[in-house]
């Protein structure tokens, strides 16, 4: 019973970590920081859903570049919606545990998606290990979990099978 809740808690976290997010086309980021304390403290892996910028509101929580076209990402949640002189969109953000909104406003240029779901404290098990190291856990993963089931079965066939002599009369009894 221990090693089939194990295997279930192992296949969980892969699915959470990088099956589902990969196949809806989400992007995973791990919180860093306490600033969405408690919705999300540090350690929380996250899937972000690319966002059409008018679809985003104030209360959603967005991943964001700091600059365009600088690979640091900040997620807080939008607190007021607004327009620039040119008539382009830009959200105020805040952290959920900071006592002010941020200076900045963000742009659309900037955004890396909406949240989708986090998982707490995977995000400490994803940052510990870089990108192809995690690609070869994963494949590890899966092979061992399919060669854990296959060795079940064919262990559960080879008992069942050992339990179920033949009779002399043609028909099978159990033994």
């Amino acid at each position: 019973m221990l090693s089939w809740f194990v295997m279930f808690a192992i296949g969980a976290m892969l699915m959470a970590s990088l099956v589902v997010p990969r196949l809806a086309g989400a992007a995973t980021y791990v919180i860093e920081t306490g600033s969405m304390r408690p919705h999300l403290p540090p350690g929380t892996m996250i899937a972000v859903q690319p966002a059409d910028a008018s679809a985003v509101k104030v209360g959603d929580v967005i991943t964001y570049q700091l600059r365009s076209g600088d690979p640091t990402v900040v997620t807080h949640r939008v607190v007021a919606v607004g327009y620039d002189g040119e008539g382009q969109m830009r959200w105020q953000t805040q952290g959920d545990a900071n006592p002010a909104a941020d200076r900045l406003w963000v742009r659309p240029a900037q955004l890396r998606g909406r949240l989708w779901y986090g998982v707490p404290m995977l995000g400490h098990v994803t940052a510990i290990v870089t990108q192809q190291q995690r690609r070869v856990i994963v494949g590890a993963a899966a092979v061992g979990l399919i060669g854990y089931a296959l060795t079940q079965f064919g262990s559960a066939w080879r008992d069942r099978r050992h339990r179920t002599v033949p009779t002399t009369g043609g028909g099978r009894r159990k033994a």
